[in-house]
């Protein structure tokens, strides 16, 4: 009985994890990213840049960032794989969505594919952040260049929390600010209750 109560309470105290997903099309860096969150995050050194492969299903990595447990999930970009990306957003309290910044060329597709999954009706309150990822490169799209090209200030005016940021995830810079504001926003946000709800069936 009292391992039974005991595990109950245990159960009460738990820290609600942050779920994160982590899309884009591919070559975005997502993966690179996710790597880097588990050096500056976790006592385990992800994989260096030059030794990550494309992704063709689904990555993980469990941290604690501002007091915070994430799990962020980062999946497949290539267009054949952008179809699972929505057996996640049910589940997720916020989205990242990774921008090549030094590949202006695809910033058209990369605004269809973010289009598309807010469209979706389960990512409804989740808050966005966009990260301009290899910023860093000659050339590369600004973050102001990215949100207008993203369609951006929409999305900010009805109502979502949105953040567009430049990072560098090869080298990890920009990556730490980034994860404060998904955060903070996350518990600002009314997203952990509804999807708290939707797991009990309210």
């Amino acid at each position: 009985m009292f391992s039974l109560l005991s595990g109950c309470f245990e159960f009460l105290l738990r820290k609600e994890e942050l779920k994160v997903l982590i899309i884009g099309l591919d070559r975005a860096g997502k993966t690179t990213l996710l790597e880097r969150l588990k050096t500056l995050y976790t006592d385990v050194p992800g994989l260096e840049a030059d030794k990550v492969l494309p992704t063709v299903g689904l990555n993980l990595a469990h941290f604690e960032a501002l007091g915070a447990p994430l799990l962020c999930w980062d999946v497949g970009g290539a267009a054949g794989l952008r179809g699972i990306w929505s057996k996640y957003y049910g589940e997720c309290h916020a989205l990242v969505f990774c921008v090549d910044a030094a590949d202006r060329g695809r910033l058209e597709e990369a605004k269809a594919a973010l289009d598309r999954a807010l469209g979706d009706r389960d990512l409804y309150g989740a808050p966005l952040l966009v990260l301009c990822n290899k910023h860093d490169c000659e050339g590369a799209a600004t973050p102001a260049e990215v949100a207008e090209a993203l369609g951006i200030g929409k999305l900010a005016d009805a109502g979502r929390a949105t953040s567009v940021q430049a990072i560098t995830a090869k080298t990890g810079e920009g990556v730490k600010p980034a994860v404060q504001w998904l955060v903070e926003h996350i518990k600002k946000s009314q997203r952990p209750e509804l999807i708290r709800r939707r797991m009990l069936g309210a």
